[in-house]
């Protein structure tokens, strides 16, 4: 009877070879690369700021800024999640109404099933994770493209958050009025929670990332998924590990947008998934996989989010906010694309 080969040398060589054009400063060239790309974002960040502060007075203020943390809050805890997923080389359209869905579930354990909070914030993170598990399983065994099988998933959660909310918000001010703080409280002064949290996050997923094995086989199958594979990885094992890490991750977002909102919107979802795809593509993650840093992927959020919030603030017709987006969008897609080229 044969015995499951088990990852030896070959294995490794391939795993250190992922990492290290991701990590190791000794190759100088590509953290040089890695550099400057992150530096032009981190100037990109800079350039609108200063640009939103001069346009308009009310844009430099600690409430405006304060706004902008939190949406940040929501949209990079998307987007950490779903860096693991692009590294490997897929992708992840449920994001939006998966937050979505699992804002309901929330207010359904909390407010609807009277169940502790700590209970109902652990079952909505759950059903986060459990739809990574969905997605995870369509794309290792059913073979079905990322894109398909996230397709299929974003429209299943945004009808069950409709069907299960009853098409109405769920409010938690009658059931749990504490609920708010948990995005909104401080536990350090004048900085909200969410903020909090969504840092430890940030470095809970560099820490993964850089020094796990998730975070090794992530990026080894996002370089050369078959070479992995033939090399003793169980890849399908790893890519369902890596979906249902990045579900967690949507999971901890509908929390912090239904504390954030006092209610669970089944609607609110919408649009997210492409603003944290945009971010972690303007942070230098590659949309062919193999490449990514949780650093660059935290400067591309607060682009988006002071994109966002600046064109509100000078009053930009909510249409034209859509088309600045999506040509922010198309950008970055297309110097992702030159640097692929440059890499074959």
């Amino acid at each position: 009877m044969s015995t499951p080969q088990q990852p030896g040398s070959s294995t490794t060589t391939i795993i250190q070879t992922a990492v290290s054009e991701n990590t190791d400063k000794r190759d100088f060239g590509g953290f040089l690369k890695r550099q400057v790309q992150q530096s032009l974002a981190f100037g990109t960040l800079v350039v609108l700021f200063i640009f939103f502060s001069v346009a308009n007075s009310n844009f430099l203020t600690w409430s405006n800024v304060s706004g902008i943390l939190l949406s940040t809050a929501v949209i990079g805890i998307l987007a950490l999640g779903t860096t693991f997923v692009i590294i490997t080389g897929g992708i992840d359209l449920s994001l939006g109404t998966g937050m979505a869905l699992c804002s309901v579930m929330t207010g359904v354990f909390i407010t609807n099933m009277g169940l502790p909070v700590i209970v109902g914030v652990i079952g909505g993170i759950v059903t986060g994770v459990l739809m990574g598990l969905i997605n995870g399983l369509n794309i290792a065994f059913l073979r079905l493209p990322p894109f398909i099988a996230t397709l299929a998933m974003m429209m299943i959660a945004g009808g069950l958050a409709l069907v299960i909310s009853g098409v109405a918000p769920i409010y938690f001010s009658s059931s749990a009025p504490d609920f708010k703080q948990i995005a909104l409280g401080t536990l350090i002064p004048g900085l909200p929670n969410a903020v909090l949290i969504t840092l430890v996050l940030a470095i809970v997923a560099y820490l993964v990332l850089s020094k796990t094995l998730l975070g090794r086989y992530t990026f080894a199958i996002g370089s050369n998924e078959e070479a992995t594979r033939l090399s003793g990885v169980n890849t399908r094992r790893w890519t369902i590990f890596v979906y249902m890490f990045a579900g967690a991750f949507t999971g901890i977002a509908g929390v912090i947008i239904a504390s954030r909102l006092d209610s669970a919107q089944p609607q609110i979802g919408t649009g997210y998934e492409l603003q944290a795809i945009a971010a972690v593509i303007i942070g230098g993650t590659s949309l062919l996989g193999g490449r990514g840093s949780i650093l660059g992927t935290v400067i591309g959020a607060l682009i988006m989010s002071v994109l966002v919030n600046g064109l509100r603030i000078m009053s930009i017709q909510s249409e034209w906010q859509n088309i600045v987006v999506g040509v922010v969008i198309l950008i970055a897609v297309f110097f992702d694309s030159l640097r692929n080229r440059s890499r074959t």
